[in-house]
């Protein structure tokens, strides 16, 4: 039987975090709560777990410092939960690196469903082959994006990236020179059940571009007051 899939919740709330924690180990994912940032720091690199659940106000270090302690070395995915849903504290989450932004109080079954979302989307390192032979992938001057395995290289260097930065640089790179709208790009990125806004695409966009700079060879676009596309000269 292949191990369940694992997830933290970190939730000074007692009750919330008890019951995702119902609602997951009803789907048979094993899951670990915590109820302050530094011990889900520390339980991070102890747990090991596949997605983290991270609320924003917790006592101590905060939401947003925990995330960006986690980025510094890892790529999980990270879903953030707060009462804040103002579109600045949004942004300022994805920002930092969260792969989505769910506003309290929010139903159950979603988070659940969001979590089942993010996670098929995700391959664990371990699990990916170490030479990938075929698949889905796209390969361009000192780039190579390959959905498979879900592995970036750029310039010679393998760069961690979280799953929706991959899908999205892979989407745009695999129709070069075609434009897409941001409204495009969120249904087919984030799915249809996505309640978020199209800045979120903006802050994706901007992220990737701080990891992979344009080639004389390719670029990605911006198309003022339309969207995006990946520019390929000829």
């Amino acid at each position: 039987m292949a191990d369940k899939q694992r997830v933290l919740i970190v939730d000074d709330d007692e009750n919330i975090a008890e019951l995702i924690s119902l609602y997951l180990l009803k789907e048979c994912y094993e899951t670990l709560i915590v109820h302050d940032g530094e011990s889900a720091v520390r339980e991070f690199s102890t747990f090991a777990p596949n997605i983290i659940l991270l609320d924003l106000m917790l006592p101590g270090m905060d939401g947003y410092q925990v995330c960006r302690e986690i980025r510094k070395n890892s790529s999980c995915p990270i879903i953030m939960l707060s009462a804040k849903g103002e579109v600045f504290d949004k942004v300022l989450g994805l920002e930092l690196g969260a792969d989505d932004y769910m506003v309290k109080p929010f139903d159950s079954k979603e988070l659940v469903a969001r979590v089942k979302a993010i996670l098929r989307r995700s391959v664990p390192e371990k699990e990916a082959p170490a030479v990938e032979e075929h698949g889905e992938f796209v390969e361009y001057p000192d780039l190579t994006i390959n959905l498979t395995n879900y592995s970036v290289t750029y310039a010679g260097h393998t760069l961690e990236m979280p799953p929706k930065e991959l899908e999205l640089l892979y989407f745009l790179a695999k129709s070069p020179n075609q434009v897409f709208t941001r409204e495009q790009l969120l249904d087919r990125i984030w799915g249809y059940e996505y309640m978020g806004d199209t800045r979120t695409v903006d802050v994706h966009i901007k992220r990737i571009r701080e990891k992979v700079h344009d080639h004389s060879a390719w670029s990605i676009a911006t198309v003022w007051g339309v969207g995006y596309k990946f520019e390929v000269r000829r």
